[in-house]
């Protein structure tokens, strides 16, 4: 037994059974991966997969046993690499961060600045996904943390801890109707809201789902005629006048967006909180830490290990 017989398994079941997009990741040949699986097998004993001639299917009953095995080894090999490097090079490597590009675009940049000064040998990789895809990269060991404001907490296999709360603002062009309706201070409403057009986030982003309760709580019908996954994408719809936009109000930056008037929305929306995710079972190299904290101070080391050892606990 081997670990490339194991990443072929794995490799298999993530990829969906094809052969040929295994082998391209791992790369190697397809009979090459064939042939690790099936001297695993026949270690084994077992078949793993199910087969349509050579073309594997499906998992077998004793593949489903044995592939959650497969993967904690495979973490755990994970997990002894990165112990020793913490020792060999505790102050170089990789630092992989998933976040949705709310996050990415107006959260991290300081984060980012911030920990590039302090740790100048670790070399950092974005990627950007929805929150689902964010939990998705965590949970296959393919990003050491996640940022999001959305579904991270739904998954036991992570560790979420709470951020920072956010609010929803509104945006119009400078002659837009509610801009006139909201002078001298008077508040905006979600009946005002429910005459015009909506331009917002994709459900299950960046708050989306507040917006939606809003609504309904109200009776109120929400016309939303465009959305997105970027605020950038939004305002630039709002500023052709093809309707209202609902962003984070992060988003919202006075001198770069003066073609658009920002009202204040935090009395209509519930707060939004931003979460940082780790997988439970993940070795946190030293600068994880350094990271984790640079973004959100409170989370400092003893905390985040406190919160680790419990293994119930979230926010």
């Amino acid at each position: 037994m081997n670990f490339q017989q194991l990443r072929s398994v794995r490799e298999a079941q993530r990829r969906g059974f094809n052969l040929t997009e295994v082998a391209q990741a791992l790369h190697t040949s397809q009979p090459g991966v064939s042939r690790q699986i099936r001297e695993l097998e026949d270690e084994l004993g077992i078949d793993i997969f199910i087969r349509a001639g050579k073309r594997l299917t499906g998992l077998t009953e004793p593949g489903r046993n044995v592939m959650p095995i497969v993967e904690r080894l495979l973490r755990e090999a994970e997990n002894l690499r990165r112990a020793g490097e913490d020792f060999a090079r505790a102050d170089s490597g990789h630092l992989r961060i998933a976040a949705t590009h709310s996050q990415a675009r107006y959260a991290l940049p300081p984060a980012v600045r911030d920990f590039r000064n302090s740790h100048p040998e670790v070399s950092l990789q974005f990627q950007q996904g929805t929150p689902q895809q964010v939990a998705r990269l965590l949970m296959d060991g393919e990003a050491d943390i996640g940022i999001a404001t959305e579904a991270l907490a739904e998954h036991p296999e992570l560790l979420t801890l709470p951020c920072y709360r956010w609010t929803h603002t509104v945006l119009v062009p400078h002659d837009h109707p509610l801009a006139r309706e909201t002078s001298e201070g008077r508040p905006l409403t979600l009946e005002q809201l429910g005459r015009h057009p909506i331009i917002t986030y994709e459900s299950g982003y960046t708050g989306r789902s507040h917006i939606d309760q809003a609504f309904a709580a109200a009776g109120v019908d929400l016309n939303v005629v465009l959305v997105a996954m970027d605020a950038d994408v939004i305002k630039t719809y709002v500023e052709l006048g093809l309707g209202v936009g609902i962003v984070a109000a992060i988003a919202y930056d006075e001198e770069r967006d003066r073609q658009l008037r920002a009202i204040d929305a935090r009395h209509l929306f519930a707060d939004n909180l931003t979460r940082l995710a780790v997988r439970r079972d993940a070795y946190l190299r030293d600068y994880v830490y350094a990271f984790i904290e640079t973004f959100a101070p409170p989370l400092t080391r003893e905390l985040v290990e406190q919160a680790r050892a419990h293994p119930g606990g979230s926010d």
